[in-house]
């Protein structure tokens, strides 16, 4: 197969595609691999404050907040949270993490769809703003 074809074959025009290997389980929020040709698009570590640099009370709180920023810059640059291939999230409580995951669901379903790309989750000792209890980086690709 030529290399041309290989970048054809790498995802559809509809836009990113979940890569799971045959025989793994099934992953529940998040894909092993994401493959997708286009225009590729980053954003920085975005937290959970508002347009005036407020940060709502609690990790739930925060995390939609956050997760509706990172909608609001995809949208800035032409994209969309279809088009997320990659998130990594760093939080300062795993704990609070994994004691709110019904919740924290129900926030990304809301903010982000039933679009689930690859994903890490890194427990910090601490981010730069310091009332912020999550941080999300998230890499998109546009489709051509």
């Amino acid at each position: 197969m030529s290399i041309e074809a290989l970048k054809q074959a790498a995802a559809g025009p509809e836009g990113p595609n979940a890569v799971h290997p045959p025989g793994w389980p099934q992953p529940r929020g998040y894909a092993n691999g994401m493959k997708a040709r286009g225009t590729f698009f980053v954003t920085g570590g975005l937290v959970g404050w508002d347009v005036e640099g407020r940060f709502p009370e609690g990790f739930v709180a925060q995390v939609r907040q956050t997760l509706e920023n990172v909608v609001a810059v995809l949208r800035a640059g032409g994209s969309g949270p279809e088009h997320l291939v990659r998130m990594t999230w760093y939080v300062t409580d795993i704990e609070a993490y994994r004691n709110n995951l019904p919740d924290i669901g129900a926030a990304y379903r809301a903010t982000i769809g039933k679009h689930f790309p690859a994903m890490a989750l890194v427990q910090v000792v601490s981010l730069v703003e310091r009332a912020a209890m999550v941080e999300i980086e998230a890499t998109a690709v546009i489709p051509d």
